[in-house]
């Protein structure tokens, strides 16, 4: 018989029992933090109040900074406060909940960034149809998916975690609620359905919004090819290199994480990504978009002289 147990509480172990480097870390990731949220508030009224950054670009781009503000807000604070703090405990609803936003803005980011690229594909090869063919309603349309599809498969796996047995064990070897040291370190009941589930699930969506990006990105190719001057070709690509490479920054660490069996080994592997999966992408994300990008640039220069002439 399993010794099963009425789990109200977790122990988030963290990244370290150093003291010295638990005040370090809280202050990196607090900095860290506070750039995130500045970047991703600051893109999200930039292209808001930018007409020059009205095209659907920047549409499915604010909503991606939108999505990265409450996907570092999910984590970071948490750890934050355990950093600090003699317990690092976490309840039960509360690990669920950190569970289920976790799994939802996941999929909402990578269906985003496939949906950039598809928007990306289109206003290259189809440059004299962009306009009507990226419509205000196809926009909304295509923002909608990520978001219904993230909270229907977040749902499910966040059930299934729910449905998991614990045994004497409840310290999770993570600074966060994450499915993998659940599974591999505490659970005793109900696993290997959810192992089974969380492996399908990221891998349908992990396949699918990746083939939308490879065959968006084909089509791009083919287009750019097509252009038959070197500017042309030159100022086509660089409106998608920002977007790749966030795209590569994400899938990367994405797949590195969670298409793999959880062993003790890879959970430890995973812990170190996380920390540049959940705070520095975030970070880095608008950063990204407008050190590259010039209409990003040349609109935040009119918003800065604006600013300074209502002073």
């Amino acid at each position: 018989m399993l010794n099963f147990t009425d789990v109200t509480e977790f122990i988030l172990l963290g990244l370290t029992n150093r003291w010295e480097l638990q005040v370090l870390f809280f202050i990196v990731f607090l900095i860290v933090y506070i750039i995130t949220l500045i970047g991703n508030i600051g893109m999200i009224i930039l292209i808001r109040i930018s007409p020059q950054l009205s095209s659907p670009m920047y549409f499915f781009l604010s909503h991606l900074s939108f999505a990265d503000v409450w996907f570092s807000s999910n984590v970071t604070p948490k750890m934050l406060e355990n950093l600090l703090s003699e317990t690092k405990t976490i309840s039960y609803a509360g690990c669920l909940v950190q569970c289920f936003f976790f799994i939802f803005l996941v999929h909402v980011e990578v269906f985003i960034l496939a949906v950039m690229a598809f928007d990306r594909y289109m206003a290259i090869g189809n440059p004299l149809l962009y306009g009507s063919k990226m419509s205000r309603n196809v926009c909304m349309g295509l923002i909608s998916f990520p978001y219904l599809y993230g909270f229907f498969i977040s749902l499910i796996s966040t059930l299934w975690t729910y449905g998991l047995y614990f045994c004497g064990n409840i310290e999770i070897n993570h600074f966060y609620c994450a499915d993998p040291p659940l599974i591999k370190m505490i659970a005793c009941g109900g696993v290997h359905i959810k192992e089974y589930t969380m492996l399908v699930l990221a891998g349908i969506s992990i396949t699918c919004s990746l083939a939308v990006v490879l065959i968006s990105y084909t089509c791009i190719v083919v287009a750019i090819l097509r252009i038959r001057s070197a500017e042309g070709r030159r100022k086509a690509f660089s409106t998608c290199s920002s977007h790749l490479t966030a795209v590569t920054i994400f899938y990367g660490t994405l797949i590195f994480m969670y298409l793999r069996h959880p062993t003790n080994e890879s959970v430890q592997q995973s812990k170190m990504v996380a920390v540049f999966y959940t705070t520095i992408i975030p970070m880095l994300n608008p950063m990204i978009y407008s050190l590259r990008n010039k209409d990003v640039k040349e609109a935040m220069n009119k918003a800065i002289q604006r600013s300074c002439l209502m002073k």
